[in-house]
């Protein structure tokens, strides 16, 4: 027979999850656990680990921390939903996103992430990976995923064609959420292979403090970072060319997510 856990932190989910349980027939295989999946003891070891921690980035709201310390409940073979996500990013040219940003008047709002949808913009070319996550990893035992690391860097070149002001980048993700080596079912919002339908997520607006000027034919490249410390997971991104900015939020100093 099936038996599933729910494994929620946040209480007022588990207040809503709790009352399917009671209310919905087919809700009476649940368990509903409130409690951090990292530190969860499962009675059993699991067959597949469902989770839903996917950010307009990808790997922007903790799932690569989360599915580590969670794996060690599913089974040798066991599936993992989803298996893998790639972050993408692309060079933008927007001054109506770049003066909301603005607006605010200090250092720290030009070195946060935005969830946007995104108007009045021109995506200056096609969109490149940036980092990538798959699950699960070899680690089981407490040490083994204690040594995973899940910082990342990328760097990225861009050509433009028609040039123009450049005021930052734009980030997307694609996922793969399962695969029997037969069939395969992604979930994007990655233009070119959007999911239909999608509006669970926009994407993300990674902002310049100083817009640059393109020349038509020209390139951009930057550098993006994946850091991770015991107590958080921040990003920093710098713009190399065609001219070098400063490293955006340094040591996580403006903007940052806490483990």
């Amino acid at each position: 027979r099936v038996r599933v856990f729910a494994v929620e932190k946040n209480p007022n989910a588990v207040v809503t999850l709790r009352g399917r349980c009671r209310r919905d027939e087919g809700w009476a295989a649940v368990t509903v656990v409130p409690g951090d999946m990292r530190e969860w003891e499962a009675p059993v070891m699991a067959d597949v680990l469902v989770s839903e921690l996917l950010g307009s980035w990808g790997d922007n709201e903790l799932s690569p921390e989360c599915l580590d310390g969670a794996q060690r409940y599913l089974k040798p073979g066991g599936a993992s939903i989803p298996q893998d996500y790639t972050s993408f990013v692309a060079p933008i040219s927007s001054a109506r996103l770049w003066n909301e940003v603005k607006h605010f008047k200090d250092l720290a709002h030009f070195e946060t992430h935005y969830v946007v949808k995104v108007h009045n913009a021109y995506c200056m070319c096609p969109s490149k990976e940036c980092f990538t996550f798959s699950h699960p990893t070899a680690g089981r035992s407490p040490a083994e995923i204690a040594a995973i690391d899940n910082s990342r860097l990328a760097r990225l070149q861009f050509d433009v064609p028609l040039g123009g002001e450049l005021h930052g980048f734009v980030g997307y993700f694609h996922s793969t959420l399962y695969t029997d080596g037969v069939e395969t079912v992604h979930i994007s919002i990655e233009p070119r292979t959007e999911s239909v339908g999608m509006f669970s997520w926009f994407p993300i607006y990674i902002p310049l403090r100083t817009p640059v000027q393109v020349a038509a034919g020209g390139r951009v490249e930057a550098v993006f970072w994946r850091h991770v410390s015991k107590q958080k997971v921040w990003y920093e991104w710098a713009l190399t060319q065609p001219h070098q900015s400063p490293i955006h939020n340094p040591n996580g100093r403006s903007y940052h997510i806490g483990l």
